[in-house]
């Protein structure tokens, strides 16, 4: 249970393939039961593992467009719009809590991409819950964006809910469609970082790229890892994680999700 039943929980969702924001799928159905399950918020801070950036910004715009940043998926998903309000007020409250590391203030470069839509078309599907996206600034360390989860769960008792959208193993070079399954390097890795959520041993996670070929081939590249530390830092001493769902498609993309309350 919550040991502070005003906190609203910080959520890491698995997105995998856009074409989710489409299916049915168990994976899906899990990010229905979070949206439904958990208290409405008042507005969502979604860290997207698709905004990548020299520097911390956030989108402050009163409308934020629907980035359709893909390509060879059918039209259906070109077509999908997520008309989410965004939030300036909470986007200045993020640069006010983030001080005195600048912050830029996003007026029209970005918006809602479909790390942050695609779970949230399920999660929140009347697209009635303001949306701010916070940007991963890659020239940063791992132990950067864990601490940024710390400092940012102060907004999850002012009825914010925060979210990270990613992949704990994400390889996209390695994936393959037949009956093979997962690699074994893949289950590993993956096993390793539910174990560590399930412990609540969350600052080993900061260290994953010393847990050897597992962790190389897992993740080839941070930006689908990233987003999980940060919701690992949003953790407080009173809090448990649950997997909300897990699986591994293609070989090598990982679904698992987590919940944080």
């Amino acid at each position: 249970m919550n040991a502070a039943p005003d906190r609203m929980p910080a959520v890491f969702f698995g997105h995998g393939s856009p074409m989710n924001a489409l299916d049915d799928n168990a994976y899906t159905q899990a990010w229905q039961r979070i949206g439904r399950d958990i208290p409405k918020p008042k507005a969502i801070l979604a860290v997207s593992a698709h905004w990548t950036t020299r520097g911390t910004a956030v989108t402050a715009m009163a409308t934020p467009p629907t980035i359709h940043d893909f390509g060879g998926f059918p039209q259906a998903l070109f077509d999908m719009q997520y008309p989410a309000p965004g939030d300036p007020a909470l986007a200045a409250r993020v640069q006010k809590l983030l001080a005195p590391m600048p912050v830029y203030l996003d007026q029209e470069e970005w918006g809602l991409d479909h790390g942050t839509w695609s779970v949230l078309v399920k999660a929140y599907p009347q697209a009635d819950v303001p949306v701010v996206q916070l940007s991963l600034d890659m020239t940063q360390p791992n132990r950067f964006h864990f601490d940024l989860g710390r400092r940012l769960s102060a907004l999850r008792d002012e009825g914010i809910l925060l979210i990270a959208s990613g992949d704990v193993v994400h390889n996209l070079r390695t994936m393959r469609f037949d009956n093979r399954g997962p690699y074994d390097w893949a289950v590993r890795f993956n096993d390793a970082v539910r174990e560590c959520l399930a412990r609540g041993d969350v600052e080993r996670l900061v260290d994953y790229e010393q847990w050897g070929d597992d962790a190389r081939l897992s993740v080839p590249t941070r930006e689908h890892f990233l987003p999980l530390l940060t919701i690992a830092g949003a953790k407080r001493d009173d809090e448990a994680i649950t997997i909300a769902v897990d699986g591994i498609e293609g070989g090598s993309i990982s679904m698992l999700s987590a919940v944080v309350s």
